[in-house]
């Protein structure tokens, strides 16, 4: 990714297929977000780096993504970690012209992808957060998976304060790790789900699963499997942290229940679509199974 380094900010020069506007209409879907704001057209991040807090803000600016840094400027090395999270959470690695031409002789996605045309995949890159993120979310409703991610973020995550507004960072698997079940139960989260988030923390914090150690399985399936092997994590969950964090495109979470729905509005359809009806609609789709799943989440909270 071309990047050019200023005094107080950074400039990424995004591929072609890049929608800023649209990237920003996903990250503004819940007003519970606590792990970034959005004021205006302004999205602001905290990371950090090399136990360094650093408060970003992220704009467009003559078709480029401009990076200014609001306390601690980074040193050229720390900026350089900040635009590989920024490429990965945008995904801007990603040459989208093959899914777009897959997409054009698509009755599902041929409207899609015109309408919502650079749009990119919106990655989580922590795999823990990733991980606690699609915890929460199994078999309730986003509502509520947000209320419960903002208590477990303000409550174990740091944070700064900056101009009235208090700026969040996700909670580390090594404090995850020290805290007991009673503590997220009285957070409201299950008993099972209080379980599998404590121990997935302390096989981060030690070591015993890693983006690199996942990326050394054989190919998607492999990945897959092995995210399986752990206590909470389905095919459903394995599927959408492969697809969010490790930007998997043959990533397809197939018994997401927003992927039916949108299916179901996008054919007309009277009900909601078998899993094997599914598996016939993305016949086309291999290889970008996670994109076409993206988009079909978009249009599912249509505003423009």
């Amino acid at each position: 990714m071309n990047w050019i380094n200023a005094d107080c900010y950074v400039v990424i020069e995004p591929p072609k297929e890049f929608n800023y506007m649209e990237c920003l209409l996903f990250l503004k879907r819940s007003n519970q977000e606590n792990l970034h704001h959005i004021k205006k057209d302004t999205l602001f991040k905290l990371l950090k780096i090399n136990e360094r807090l650093i408060l970003c803000t992220v704009t467009e600016q003559d078709n480029k993504i401009k990076v200014s840094f609001l306390m601690n400027q980074p040193a050229v090395h720390e900026r350089a970690i900040i635009v590989q999270y920024i490429t990965e959470w945008f995904d801007l690695n990603r040459n989208l012209q093959d899914y777009y031409q897959m997409a054009e002789q698509d009755p599902i996605l041929c409207s899609l992808t015109k309408k919502y045309s650079g749009l990119r995949l919106i990655g989580i890159p922590d795999l823990f957060e990733a991980l606690v993120w699609a915890i929460i979310g199994q078999q309730i409703n986003l509502t509520f998976a947000y209320t419960l991610k903002k208590r477990f973020v303000e409550h174990f995550g740091e944070h700064v304060h900056f101009k009235g507004q208090s700026y969040w960072l996700f909670p580390t698997p090594e404090k995850i790790a020290a805290i007991q079940v009673e503590d997220l139960r009285s957070l409201q989260f299950t008993l099972r789900k209080s379980e599998y988030i404590i121990d997935i923390a302390k096989s981060i914090a030690n070591g015993q699963l890693t983006k690199d150690l996942l990326r050394q399985k054989d190919g998607y399936e492999g990945m897959k499997k092995s995210l399986m092997a752990i206590r909470g994590i389905g095919a459903w969950t394995a599927a959408y942290v492969l697809m969010k964090c490790l930007q998997e495109p043959s990533a397809f979470p197939i018994a997401d229940v927003g992927l039916h729905n949108a299916i179901k509005t996008q054919l007309a359809l009277e009900r909601k679509p078998t899993l094997e009806e599914i598996h016939h609609y993305a016949k086309h789709w291999q290889g970008w199974q996670a994109y076409a799943t993206f988009y079909l989440w978009r249009s599912l909270y249509e505003t423009v």
